[in-house]
């Protein structure tokens, strides 16, 4: 466009021009013809004048395009970078899945020796719906309404006999390499008053049943140094609470039987038997601390 307007306005500077030549070779010229070369010289100049913003005009719209497009470059190489950075990110993560995952597949389920294991199985048939019995993972799982009355740490007679019987298959030869954890758990039913009294909140409750089903062992002749209790309370649920919290299925006691680590870092320590009651006392808050609830 610039081009057109130069080329346009040419003749006209050159018309003037030798007007202005031929009336100065030609002498005097008249008022007219003077007035006329001034609107002419004036015109000429507005055109250039119109022609140089139109100019100036591009030249800063081409500057303008010329920075945004390299801000788009810019844009486009930052996020060509973040995007590397992602792909390696999850190649790292996909990596370390991978690893976890080999690691997993490399850990060898619980598998207790085959004497142990396919007596525990008749114990869980003795027992149907009462007890219940992983092999994965060396556990039975006792429903506390088996073992105990609602609101008691007390073993009944029926939760004594297949406690009883569990005794009698850990006492084998076979079985002697084994300790036991012992982890009772109750549902969200708020206590009662009177159960309050001896059992101030189901954390209590879980853990004083556990101790019991533990005294119980050592009585039967399993040694106390290799067997553990706690308890869950009502926070390890089996199915959810429901809005009264009454759930059978989460009040339970669980035994874990699993391969003895007497002797190694981390392992039970050894206590007398004399401090069997001492921990039940203890864990009911009367050894001078005061009940502490989790």
């Amino acid at each position: 466009m610039t081009r057109r307007l130069f080329a346009s306005t040419r003749p006209l500077a050159l018309l003037a021009l030798g007007g202005l030549i031929v009336t100065t070779l030609g002498g005097c010229v008249s008022q007219s013809q003077y007035d006329q070369t001034a609107r002419d010289n004036r015109m000429l100049r507005e055109q250039l004048a119109q022609v140089q913003g139109e100019r100036d005009s591009f030249s800063g719209q081409i500057d303008g395009e010329r920075r945004l497009r390299q801000q788009a470059e810019e844009a486009a190489r930052q996020a060509n970078a973040a995007l590397a950075g992602a792909r390696g990110d999850l190649s790292s993560l996909e990596r370390s899945m991978a690893e976890m995952g080999r690691q997993f597949d490399s850990i060898a389920l619980m598998s207790l020796d085959r004497r142990t294991d396919a007596a525990l199985r008749e114990l869980a048939r003795k027992y149907a719906g009462r007890i219940v019995y992983d092999p994965d993972r060396g556990m039975l799982r006792f429903s506390s309404d088996l073992t105990f009355a609602s609101g008691s740490d007390a073993v009944t007679a029926e939760g004594r006999q297949s406690l009883t019987d569990l005794a009698e298959i850990l006492k084998a030869p076979e079985a002697s390499g084994y300790e036991l954890e012992i982890v009772g758990h109750t549902d969200s039913q708020a206590i009662s008053p009177g159960t309050a009294q001896r059992h101030p909140t189901n954390m209590h409750l879980s853990a004083h049943r556990a101790i019991s089903v533990r005294r119980e062992l050592v009585t039967m002749g399993l040694p106390a140094t290799q067997i553990r209790a706690s308890g869950w309370g009502e926070h390890r649920p089996l199915v959810p609470n429901t809005s009264t919290g009454n759930t059978p299925q989460n009040r339970r006691v669980e035994i874990f039987i699993r391969p003895s680590t007497a002797g190694q870092q981390g392992g039970f320590a050894t206590v007398p038997d004399r401090g069997i009651d001492a921990t039940i006392d203890g864990a009911r808050g009367t050894s001078g601390r005061g009940p502490i609830d989790k």
